[in-house]
């Protein structure tokens, strides 16, 4: 019997995780290997729930509504949409906690709920609460101004907001929303005071700063539209390396932030419980879903891509991903006493 990966960082998890995790990897490696050739009768018997925890509209929810589209023929069974934005794209967890762990409900896991998890006391867990089916795209982030504003490099921006403290009104997807903490980490190590105006989704935040209710915003790539239709322009990006979209604009890191990268991946996941052949099913039918022509282009419209993990790879890099954000929040005193 194969032992857990030694690179899951396992001492910074708490005991009950660790059993319970140790077993889950062990349960899903039996079952990963043979995902093609699993099956599972009489499943699914209805149409499938897919949770996105996003207004409807934005980027991640119209690319997971044709990823839906595209994934329903493949399980015999239409894949509806069902949106529950707020609180940063976390109502996602508690409702599949919630739900019948049988397969015919699923949801979007962005990484906010990992964090939200990690900051707060919840009557959840997304480790041992939710069941990995696949890694399928990730986003990267932006710093905002509408068009008619006079600030055109980040220096601007902080030039103008060291001067006037808490005067900066700017928006992010959220309390907790990756946005939200970049910049409150950006700004708190230059000792710079803001007023946060947190947003349901992507639109929403857009539409305030396209309209200068706010002064400037922090999202993903979901802001593409507005750049390229010249309503927003881009101060700065949080990835490692510039944009081919837009190559003009700066990375974080090259202004001098060496630690402002930022990357946000997401995939699908299942009420935990839920049987082994039928997540082979959803992975089986959701990865062909994902690398469709149409699915691409609309991954491309967003300047994200596809970055698929299978059901394993992406339970590790979860658990990666909570360590990367515990030790985080804990720099930044954010950590739940109990977390």
């Amino acid at each position: 019997m194969p032992l857990p990966p030694p690179s899951i960082p396992w001492h910074g998890l708490p005991r009950r995780q660790c059993l319970r995790l140790a077993g889950v990897w062990l349960a899903g490696t039996a079952c990963t290997g043979g995902l093609a050739q699993s099956a599972a009768p009489g499943w699914p018997r209805k149409p499938i729930t897919l949770i996105v925890p996003w207004p409807a509209g934005g980027g991640t929810d119209q690319s997971l509504r044709i990823l839906a589209e595209e994934a329903g023929p493949r399980l015999g069974q239409a894949v509806t949409v069902l949106n529950r934005p707020g609180a940063a794209g976390t109502l996602v967890a508690p409702l599949l906690k919630a739900a019948a762990a049988d397969g015919h409900t699923i949801g979007q896991l962005p990484l906010p709920v990992l964090r939200h998890a990690l900051m707060n006391k919840v009557a959840w867990d997304p480790l041992l609460d939710l069941e990995p089916i696949l890694q399928v795209s990730g986003t990267t982030f932006g710093l905002l101004v509408p068009s008619a504003s006079p600030w055109r490099r980040l220096q601007d921006l902080l030039d103008w907001a060291r001067a006037r403290p808490a005067e900066l009104m700017l928006g992010s997807t959220g309390l907790g929303s990756t946005p939200h903490i970049a910049m409150e980490d950006l700004l708190g190590q230059l000792g710079i005071a803001y007023t946060h105006v947190p947003f349901k989704g992507t639109t929403e935040q857009m539409l305030a700063l396209a309209h200068g209710h706010i002064m400037a915003g922090m999202n993903s790539t979901g802001f593409a539209p507005w750049v390229d239709q010249g309503k927003l322009r881009l101060l700065a990006v949080f990835s490692e390396q510039r944009s081919a979209r837009w190559p003009q604009v700066p990375t974080m890191k090259e202004l001098g932030f060496a630690q402002a990268v930022y990357h946000s991946p997401w995939g699908l996941v299942a009420p935990a419980g839920t049987p082994a052949p039928v997540l082979a099913a959803l992975h089986d039918a959701f990865k062909a879903a994902m690398f469709t022509p149409r699915h691409l282009a609309e991954l491309q419209r967003y300047d994200q891509d596809a970055s698929y993990l299978d059901a394993a790879s992406y339970r590790q890099e979860l658990l990666h991903t909570w360590h990367k954000e515990r030790q985080m929040l804990q720099r930044m005193k954010l950590l739940a006493q109990a977390a």
